[in-house]
């Protein structure tokens, strides 16, 4: 058996949740204490300004203006490694940060998701502890996972120092809890997400939009307005978002958990990786020290530049506002005209928001999601899980709180 193959990750067997709603499984629920819940959770009542305030060392910066849409960050970059990983999403960077991690001694183990044996969508937390074994956790898994019910076994394991790569509603739990687990190191490799699904629903998505779904071995939402498929025979497609068939789909095919999250872009990581402000390559916002400490790892492996910022995202936003309206909770529609499509989804990338204007326009449709849908369906809920700069953000739009919704004093200027 080679190296790779060998190398160990750990995946223990973890307690079944407790039934919660507004619910994503993100593991603390699973841990000895699930009653952790209560001030760990971001659907529940979360405090952006404070816990920015103890993880990036400030709240987000009026002086600028982008820090409104995607937290505090020191750099903003477009990137790429110079050599792509194969297996990875992109070229690699998340992975080959945390094969640095281990490779320099820098942590005991990383704790991630690898693909369930018995479905190479579905993710399955693990804990990594040597270099190889990171290549088994490239690329992108759709479904819920229980990533911090792994932490009192690494506890446990005696691993003191520890970097873990989550998503956003991981790792608001992770630094809401950080201070108590005991930890000496924690780095947070941060990833954005949206809309997520379960794994099942994810497979009944790849069988509308593909005949052989089992074939599938890669899918991207890019920033060029399409979805990316790659097949095991070596084919790639590209559908443009205009023509998928989300029709089809049913109207909670997303749980409300992810059309009313806050945090695309992980705002509580150490470093955010993600495509959004990439045009075809990586966006990385480096926001803090150990951020910082994390990116120099890769030292000449990676390739870094100014991120792009074309078009105006105005109107696409505007117009996704009033499709989310229309659509009753569920799907936002498509009323345009089914001969229409290709010819709008071959002009979007050429002309709509691209770069980080694309970002901001992805920010603030997520934003116009959170209002609307838990105005709809949980409108007591709104003045706990809507913090002010989503509220700030949606102000252009006109989009503003009715009575009983918003009970904290918003000092933000609107977004321009």
């Amino acid at each position: 058996m080679d190296q790779e193959s060998a190398a160990p990750i750990w995946a223990p067997r973890l307690p079944e949740p407790k039934p919660r709603g507004l619910c994503t499984d993100c593991g603390v629920s699973r841990m000895a204490d699930d009653k952790q819940c209560g001030h760990a959770c971001q659907f529940i009542k979360p405090d952006y300004p404070t816990m920015e305030a103890r993880v990036q060392g400030r709240t987000r910066d009026p002086a600028r203006p982008d820090e409104l849409f995607f937290g505090p960050f020191r750099r903003m970059l477009r990137a790429r490694m110079v050599q792509p990983r194969a297996g990875a999403q992109w070229t690699g960077i998340t992975t080959r940060i945390a094969e640095r991690l281990l490779e320099t001694g820098a942590v005991d183990a990383v704790l991630c998701m690898a693909p369930d044996p018995a479905d190479k969508w579905k993710p399955m937390p693990v804990l990594v502890t040597q270099a190889a074994g990171m290549a088994q956790c490239r690329g992108m898994r759709m479904g819920y996972a229980p990533l911090l019910g792994l932490l009192e076994p690494a506890r446990a394991k005696g691993y003191k120092r520890l970097a873990i790569i989550g998503i956003p509603c991981q790792v608001y739990a992770l630094r809401a809890l950080e201070q108590q687990l005991g930890f000496e190191r924690l780095y947070v490799i941060g990833t954005p997400c949206s809309d997520n699904t379960t794994t099942q629903n994810f497979h009944e998505f790849l069988a509308l939009i593909t005949k052989a779904p089992e074939t599938v071995t890669y899918l991207e939402f890019r920033a060029d307005y399409h979805v990316e498929l790659r097949f095991t025979d070596g084919r790639v497609k590209a559908i443009p978002f205009l023509l998928l068939p989300l029709s089809k789909l049913p109207g909670d095919f997303f749980p409300l958990t992810c059309r009313t999250c806050v945090d695309y872009t992980n705002v509580l990581a150490d470093i955010t990786v993600g495509y959004m402000g990439g045009q075809g390559e990586q966006w990385l916002l480096v926001r803090n020290k150990r951020g910082e400490e994390l990116l120099h790892l890769l030292g000449d492996e990676i390739h870094v530049e100014a991120p792009g910022d074309a078009g105006k995202r105005k109107g696409p936003v505007a117009g996704f506002i009033k499709n989310v309206e229309r659509a009753a909770g569920g799907l936002p529609l498509r009323g345009m005209p089914n001969w229409i499509r290709p010819l709008v989804g071959w002009l979007m990338p050429r002309v709509g928001p691209r770069g980080i204007e694309f970002a901001r326009a992805r920010v603030e449709m997520k934003a116009a999601e959170t209002i609307l849908h838990l105005r709809r369906e949980h409108k007591a809920r709104m003045h706990n899980m809507i913090p002010d700069h989503i509220w700030s953000l949606m102000a252009p739009y006109g989009l503003v709180p009715e009575p009983g919704e918003k009970t904290t004093s918003a000092t933000e200027t609107p977004a321009s």
